[in-house]
Formats: structure tokens, sequence, C-alpha cells
């Protein structure tokens, strides 16, 4: 058993898969406009069990980044497929950003043309005939009218593989000291670029199991870290474990979700923290197997 600072690293692995991914860069006249509509497109978007896609506000941009010079965001979106991403993309923008005062979306991935998502192309039908294109270094733009003046949106937007479903688990002493770790550890995780935790304030009270009782659902509480549950379940908590979170990271490539993760559990290393592990499947679900042992390397100290 590895330790960081007395705290118990598991030795076990998260497993993580591909995920259809496509980045926004949205922009609107003021940083507080584009909050808003960042928040709008990104809503309801934490899993791909229960949601169409898995959503979040990867950073904000300044004017200097942005392709209108306006303050903007750039969001990622990850999905089951390009056909469910696009469908994703094209009621995400036309529902949570073309409505937003002086908002403008643009693509924000380059890959191959023929992977692109017909997503500009589609909204641009809202315009009732009235919408017109400009095509600017090859790329193009559709301009829709709407009551503030246009809506810029750009045709087509490109479609990655992304890498979802990294994570881990954290258990402590207490509620406190467990959110306080998580917190840290999820301020650390998005700090990197191309990453987005999805789940509200990137931390997960609700972790899941593969399957349910109930033929129905597609997932299910997993009871074996419910600390209420525990004598009448095979529990996985550690014996002085009150509370577990998990935090969820998808990312643009494997290492920035890897790196995102490293940053996690030094952040998460505090008092009050008895274990750090992370969820797996038995490497049934996912090809990409992120072993913690190799993520916290010369900072382990041997149990």
């Amino acid at each position: 058993m590895l330790t960081i600072r007395g705290i118990e690293i598991e030795d076990t692995f998260a497993e993580a898969f591909p995920l259809a991914c496509a980045r926004v860069v949205l922009t609107a006249e003021h940083p507080r406009l584009v909050q808003s509509a960042a928040a709008a497109a990104t809503g309801n978007a934490s899993s791909v069990i229960g949601c169409d896609a898995e959503a979040g506000v990867d950073r904000l941009m300044g004017p200097e980044e942005t392709p209108d010079g306006r303050p903007g965001a750039s969001l990622l979106f990850f999905g089951y497929s390009r056909p469910a991403l696009e469908q994703s993309l094209i009621s995400r923008i036309g529902q949570g950003i073309l409505p937003c005062p002086t908002t403008a979306a643009y693509n924000g991935l380059t890959v191959d043309p023929a992977k692109c998502l017909q997503v500009g192309s589609r909204i641009r039908f809202f315009g009732d005939g009235w919408q017109s294109s400009k095509l600017l270094e090859n790329r193009r733009f559709w301009r829709i009218p709407v009551m503030d003046g246009e809506f810029v949106v750009e045709e087509t937007f490109g479609a990655g593989k992304g890498v979802a479903g990294g994570n881990l688990i954290l258990q402590g002493t207490s509620r406190e000291v467990t959110l306080q770790a998580a917190e840290r550890a999820a301020d650390a995780m998005a700090s990197v670029p191309g990453v987005i935790l999805p789940f509200a304030h990137g931390i997960v009270r609700a972790g899941s199991k593969v399957g349910s009782r109930y033929p129905k659902l597609k997932a299910s509480t997993n009871e074996t870290f419910c600390p209420s549950l525990r004598g009448q379940v095979k529990s996985e908590l550690h014996p002085k474990a009150a509370v577990a979170y998990e935090l969820v990271v998808d990312g643009l490539d494997l290492e920035s979700v890897r790196q995102s993760m490293r940053l996690g559990i030094g952040a998460a290393a505090i008092p009050g923290i008895v274990r750090i592990g992370a969820g797996n499947y038995g490497g049934k679900l996912g090809p990409f197997l992120i072993h913690l042992k190799d993520l916290v390397g010369t900072a382990a100290e041997p149990c």
C-alpha cells in the first residue's frame, strides 16, 4: 500500500472510455453574458447515463483569444457518438446561447473536415429565410437576424475523440473535511487546459454502478460507498471513513485527464482524508486504465 502524507492511496485504477468531443468558443459583449450563456448551454449535462451530453466550461477567455475580439469562454461537450453530439450542439447552442443577448458561437476544435458536425448549417433555419452566410479564411459563418442585431454561428464544428470517466474517490473522517478536500481537488483538476468536471461543483455524492435490480435503470447507487449501508452490504469504505465523494473528469486527450487526476490527488491529501481511490468496472467498461500508483510516482511513500 502506498501513502501520501500518511493518507492511503488505493492500489486501483480509474477506468476511462472514449467519447466524441467538441469545443465551442462562446463570446458576448460582457463577461456576465458569457457566463449566463455558458451556464444555459452546459446545464443538465453531468453524465451521458441520463443526459444527452457531458459538458462544462473549460476556461474563460480574454478578448485577445477569441475570433471576434470579445470576452469569451471555451465550452467542452462529450457525447456517445458524432451524430448524438451533433444533435446536442444544435439543441444547446440553439436554446442556450442563441437567445442570450449579444452572443456568438464558434468552432474551437481543428479536426479532419470529414468528421465535422453540421451545427450552424442547421441552426440557420431559425432565420426563416432572412439568414445570410459569409466565408472568411475557408470558414463559413451564418448570420441570423435577432432582436438585438445578429447571432453569428459557425457552420461546422469539429468532432474529436475525447476521454471520459477519469475519476477519484475521496474518503474522509467527516463531511466537512471530505468536502474541503474535494473542493481543493476539483479546483486543481479543473486548472488543466482541455478538461472539465461535468458534475455540479465538480463533485459527485451520488456515485453509481452499472445496472440495477430494477431492469429499466442503466445505473444505480453504488451501495458499497454509502455510509448508511455499512453492515448491510460489503462496504468499500475505510474503517475510519464517514463520507466519500467522487470527482469525475473528461478531457480532450488521455494525458490531460491523467494530469488532472494527478493534481487532484495532491490537492486532496489533507488531514482527515483516510483513503484516495478510484472507481472501475474491472476493465470491462473502457480501454483506458489510469492506475493511481503511476500518477503519484515518487511522491508516494511505501506503507
